[in-house]
């Protein structure tokens, strides 16, 4: 029990800035919404959970545009992950080498498209914390008690930012009614959203095989997760939740509908809309990737001619070019008509002398 409470009180050592700075932005954004709202108004506490959410969110779009990215790359790889399984399945070692290679020579980093939930866990339970401290009456960062008794009270549709739906200590109230609404609504977003990625964003490669049974585990089994979990979490963390997961789907809606991924519906949408604009696609798909999409180039004139010349028939050359005589590969061909009897009579010398030549018509 020693170990586990260390272990806790370091935890919450840790934590302790993000704590400062979950509180000041919740109190800097209520004294101002309070200016106009008045200071016992609950939706000065909820106006300032929704800014503290949208404050958050600004700092992790480079983050979300990373995760999509690599999200992405990992949708187009998956062609090439399954022929690696179809080819190194039996040697587990061999294969995991092969596959680091490939994402290396990709520049694809599996573990970017964590990144923002991972980085969004910490500032989620700082927000939890304070929620729940100030629903006990403690002071927490920098929220004085007379804070703390504000956000405690502070009601939304008769419902308080700091109650929570189980147990049900006053009975069957608004406050559970409010649980139960953020908790289907959150739900509900998070269906669309991922609903929004399969059917609009992924490839028909990336429906099949492991990364497409993820997918349907995010798409089926998170939604429940939300079920269980939203009834112990205070009513203001439930809002910080819904209003985290509608700026998801908005931002990968704005995302999936101007820069969708190659070879699903949003980019053949997309390329009737550039069509239909007066723009080439292929040639805004090429400046979007960058080097890695850029065509090789043509090997000149020159090059090909010194082949013919060297012996070698040029790839482009048709048979017409024989009876010309009007290109290296022409004239070629001549010289070696023309050294062909050469060696003929040496060969028919060796013999004897020649057989006297007899008229065509004759034999």
């Amino acid at each position: 029990m020693d170990l586990w409470g260390d272990f806790l009180g370091a935890l919450n050592t840790m934590m302790q800035p993000l704590y400062l700075a979950v509180s000041w932005i919740m109190s800097s954004f209520h004294t101002l919404y309070a200016s106009f709202l008045g200071p016992e108004s609950g939706w000065s506490w909820a106006l300032a959970i929704i800014s503290l959410t949208v404050v958050i969110r600004t700092l992790l779009i480079p983050l979300f545009v990373r995760q999509i990215r690599s999200s992405r790359n990992m949708q187009i790889l998956q062609p090439q992950l399954k022929a690696l399984q179809e080819k190194y399945g039996h040697d587990r070692e061999r294969l995991g080498q092969e596959t680091m290679k490939l994402y290396k020579e990709e520049g694809v980093n599996p573990m970017a498209s964590c990144l923002p939930l991972v980085l969004q866990m910490p500032i989620f339970i700082a927000l939890y914390q304070v929620l729940w401290n100030a629903s006990q009456g403690h002071a927490i960062g920098v929220l004085s008690v007379e804070q703390s008794e504000s956000l405690r009270n502070a009601t939304i549709f008769g419902a308080k930012l700091s109650g929570i739906f189980w147990p049900l200590t006053n009975g069957f109230g608004a406050t559970q009614i409010l649980c139960a609404v953020l908790v289907i609504s959150m739900t509900a977003v998070l269906f669309v959203t991922q609903l929004q990625l399969m059917r609009k964003n992924m490839p028909p490669e990336a429906l099949t095989g492991q990364f497409a049974q993820q997918q349907k585990i995010m798409l089926y089994v998170f939604p429940f997760m939300y079920l269980f979990m939203g009834v112990n979490i205070p009513v203001g963390v439930l809002l910080y939740w819904l209003v985290s997961n509608v700026w998801t789907m908005v931002q990968q809606y704005i995302l999936i509908h101007n820069n969708p991924a190659p070879n699903t519906p949003a980019y053949l949408d997309w390329e009737e809309r550039m069509r239909a604009k007066g723009k080439d696609p292929d040639e805004l798909a090429r400046k979007r990737a960058g080097k890695n999409r850029r065509q090789a180039p043509t090997p000149p004139a020159a090059d090909t001619s010194k082949v013919a010349r060297q012996g070698g028939k040029p790839s482009g050359s048709t048979t017409s070019d024989e009876g010309t005589g009007s290109t290296g590969g022409g004239v070629q061909r001549q010289q070696v008509q023309r050294q062909q009897p050469q060696r003929s009579n040496r060969a028919s010398r060796k013999q004897g002398p020649p057989k006297p030549k007899t008229n065509p018509g004759q034999a």
